[in-house]
């Protein structure tokens, strides 16, 4: 979904993490400051843009004071301040003069005074900064003032650490070689710069800079973009704050048992199942959403015996009754929310009438494994992954494994989850950049 700038500035409002951690450069015990530098920032819609909000975000969360240096944009967050110099923007009038120019291959009389008033603006705009990130601007021509600027203030020994980060080259794209040219000011797009870091965003990319820069391969990190999982998924606040606090981003896989506590869902089957899982897969957990039944009292004797299986089975942490917190039952938007953040439907019920989960898993193109009794057969068909409700745990787990571990689809969504959420390319790659002192 292509979303306005509207839209994507509403968004974007909707990111900032709870708290008051004050203005950027005043914040007491603070680890570093950071900021990010760019053609533009959000509202602007772009791949760029968007991935300059979620770093930001992150690496406020982790403590650090970070701030926005760009051509366009706007705050949306009181806490990271953005700060516009309109001669960073690759579409301010006088930029876009000299690039009809530089495109022909002529430096026109102006660019050296360009680069002049740039480099004097970011001398001002980055003096108080630990690290400077800067995104694209090393590696495209959209704005070949701002570059000249950045690689003078790059070897000029000011105290910032520079962090280059390449999303797109210009030298290397067959789109651009009309508007490039050999000598300066070009040259600085394939050239190596002093004292900086080199980030790309792929594999590919690493090989293109490697080459076109003639730099050592373990010399340039590799550092993907990222995607937010509950953003993406459309989960409610109730559903994202319950997966926080149970920690069921971190799942793999996640099981759901959409049922009540009662005895003939034979949730005791589940949790076997996934201690089961548990011995191959640390990650495996299982969330049952439904309160006791309400029309029989033992029901509440079910609930306690449910606690003690998970005791005995040492399952505290990743089976999770919600009846404990939900008394009265997950509200149906959260249920809905928790199907598609799950990897899979499991229902191990004796006995059934119908089955409505089996609709609802299907709707989602969602893994079932489920009993083989006549109601559920009906309706999942050859959809389902059977099993006898007297099955051995092991044997019902090595089902799941199976299916899960035979579907790239499913496999694709596990490495997501494990390599490109946000969170997992900021703590894995991001985070010790930051703290890397060369």
């Amino acid at each position: 979904m292509r979303l306005t700038p509207h839209l994507f500035s509403a968004t974007l409002r909707s990111w900032t993490i709870p708290g008051n951690l004050g203005a950027a450069t005043t914040r007491p015990g603070v680890k570093m400051r950071v900021v990010l530098l760019h053609y533009s920032a959000p509202p602007t819609v772009g791949g760029v843009e968007s991935v300059l909000a979620h770093q930001a975000q992150h690496m406020l969360r982790a403590g650090h004071a970070v701030s926005l240096v760009v051509g366009r944009g706007e705050a949306w967050d009181d806490r990271i301040p953005v700060r516009v110099l309109p001669l960073l923007d690759s579409r301010a009038a006088a930029i876009l003069d000299a690039k009809a120019n530089l495109d022909r291959g002529v430096v026109p009389p102006s660019f050296a005074s360009l680069v002049e008033t740039l480099h004097h603006e970011l001398l001002g705009a980055l003096a108080e900064a630990d690290v400077v990130v800067a995104h694209n601007v090393a590696s495209l021509h959209l704005n070949l003032a701002l570059t000249a600027a950045l690689h003078r203030f790059a070897g000029s020994g000011s105290k910032p650490r520079l962090i280059l980060w390449h999303h797109d080259l210009a030298w290397t794209s067959r789109r651009y070689q009309s508007e490039l040219h050999s000598g300066w000011p070009w040259d600085l797009l394939r050239q190596p710069w002093p004292g900086v870091r080199h980030a790309v965003v792929s594999r590919p990319r690493l090989e293109e800079l490697a080459s076109l820069m003639n730099l050592p391969r373990d010399s340039i990190l590799v550092i993907p973009a990222g995607l937010d999982e509950a953003r993406f998924l459309g989960l409610g606040t109730e559903a994202v704050s319950l997966a926080e606090r149970l920690g069921l981003f971190g799942a793999d896989p996640l099981l759901l048992m959409p049922v009540r506590l009662i005895p003939r869902k034979n949730i005791e089957l589940g949790l076997r199942t996934l201690a089961e899982l548990r011995r191959e897969q640390l990650a495996a957990m299982m969330v049952v959403t439904g309160p006791p039944g309400p029309h029989d009292t033992k029901n509440e004797a079910y609930l306690a015996h449910l606690h003690q299986q998970i005791d005995d089975l040492a399952l505290e942490g990743s089976a999770h009754l919600l009846a404990d917190a939900f008394p009265e039952g997950l509200s149906d938007a959260a249920v809905a929310d928790l199907y598609r953040l799950s990897d899979g439907l499991l229902l191990a019920s004796t006995d059934e009438g119908f089955g409505i989960p089996i609709l609802e898993a299907g709707l989602l193109r969602m893994p079932i494994f489920c009993t083989e009794i006549p109601s559920l057969r009906a309706l999942a068909g050859d959809a389902a992954v059977y099993f006898s409700p007297d099955a051995p745990p092991r044997e019902v787990a090595a089902l799941i494994a199976k299916r899960l571990g035979s579907s790239p689809l499913c496999q694709m969504r596990s490495r997501i989850r494990r390599e490109y959420t946000w969170d997992a390319v900021y703590n894995r790659c991001i985070a010790p950049l930051l703290e890397d002192p060369q």
